[in-house]
């Protein structure tokens, strides 16, 4: 961050504690609302209980130091160790399995790329090359940007799915990894993993799927009867998965996962040194310390949503996104087809002037450029504002109208 006037100075004295908690309000004042629930990115609201819930858990440990976690804080390596548990089971893990909890989707995949990358050199390999379908969530991109290797993107099918025969036609002795989504974060659509599958299978490369957005979702909706392509473990062509916990496992920030189907590759992913003076350090995570509280946070709303509130609000969310479906409708915004719990409703030209209109109203959603549309991540807390979002449509500008796209720098 670089500014040009006169930087501002960590003050001679100490401020009150009042004083701070006076100007952090009235810092806040200028944000979203998110608890109105007038928000369709960032933050996800599944009620004040679990938020409570997991804010307390995050108190209790806001302290201790994830890094120490099998020396000093066995607290947390218990936790630790059975949020695992818990995604693995979800994700029908086989024996052998790795896993560890990271600071977010970034880094669950950041990881992805950099164990297979060392477990393809371990096999005596130079490949450097990803192949994943043009809508992919960038941190692909950052990944390699970081690593060092190269990424190809190939254009989606008619249906905004990835391509499978895009794949088998790009995939070379260079390609060291290919990527599916579940679902894909522009769309809301589950890639077709199964192809995807087969082809890592003939071809001996690495399927990794970005279940960062569904993979603490998509189980719940499948167990309340919704028809989910098939994402996980069970699909054994998949090597990794990465899926976040402060989505829609609701848990606090920063918590996310990555699971690694063999301990194998789990080892690739390690980082291990010992020529200094402190003595061996190994992590298998970019982050040496580590908010405790992001742990026991995470633990804990497990714990207390439990299968039962998962689903419940897998049905939630459900309800909403076809409220919300039709209430685009209503006003001529056509609501891409989705496999939960991201909608798109198309806006054609008007993007900018829809999405303007809707800020003005006090609704904060994303954006999709291809097509144009208004993007929501849709929420427990949803249901309750169905018609207040359709009256907000109405009363934003007409979507057929020209306006330039919305700024965020």
């Amino acid at each position: 961050m670089c500014h040009d006037r006169c930087m501002k100075q960590i003050p001679e004295a100490g401020v009150s504690r009042q004083e701070i908690e006076e100007r952090l309000e009235a810092l806040k004042s200028k944000d979203i609302d998110w608890r109105a629930g007038r928000l369709g990115v960032y933050v996800f609201h599944p009620g004040d209980d679990v938020l409570e819930v997991g804010k307390r858990a995050y108190a209790a440990f806001h302290t201790e130091n994830g890094l120490g976690k099998a020396s000093a804080f066995p607290s947390l390596q218990t936790m630790y160790d059975e949020v695992l548990e818990m995604g693995a089971s979800l994700f029908q893990a086989p024996e052998g399995w790795g896993g560890e909890m990271t600071s977010g989707g970034t880094e669950s995949i950041f990881l992805a790329v950099q164990s297979c990358r060392d477990w393809t050199r371990q096999q005596g390999s130079s490949a450097d090359e990803i192949l994943l379908a043009q809508s992919a969530h960038p941190a692909f991109d950052k990944a390699a940007g970081y690593l060092g290797l190269r990424v190809k993107r190939l254009p989606v099918r008619e249906d905004y799915r990835a391509d499978v025969d895009q794949f088998a036609a790009a995939a070379s002795k260079e390609t060291m990894m290919i990527v599916g989504s579940a679902p894909n974060y522009p769309y809301g659509l589950v890639d077709p993993i199964i192809e995807l599958s087969d082809l890592a299978l003939e071809r001996g490369l690495w399927l990794h799927v970005d279940a960062c957005v569904g993979g603490y979702f998509l189980p719940w909706a499948r167990a309340n009867g919704h028809e989910i392509p098939a994402f996980d473990f069970s699909v054994p062509g998949v090597r990794s998965i990465s899926a976040d916990l402060h989505k829609y496992g609701f848990a606090p920030k920063a918590a996310s996962t990555l699971f690694q189907r063999s301990a194998e590759q789990h080892a690739a992913q390690a980082f291990d040194f010992d020529d200094w003076p402190c003595g061996r350090m190994t992590t298998h995570t970019a982050a040496g310390t580590r908010p405790g509280g992001a742990i026991a946070g995470a633990w804990a709303v497990l714990q207390y949503l439990g299968a039962e509130g998962y689903r419940e609000r897998a049905r939630q969310i459900a309800t909403a996104h076809a409220g919300f479906g039709e209430a685009g409708r209503a006003v001529g915004l056509e609501p891409m087809p989705s496999d939960l719990p991201i909608l798109v409703l198309e806006t054609g030209k008007g993007l900018g002037r829809v999405w303007r209109g809707l800020r003005d109203e006090g609704w904060f959603t994303g954006v999709v450029t291809t097509p144009a549309g208004l993007h929501l991540m849709v929420q427990p807390k949803h249901p309750q504002l169905v018609e207040d979002f359709s009256a907000a449509l109405e009363r934003a500008p007409e979507g057929t109208r020209e306006g330039a796209a919305p700024r965020y720098a």
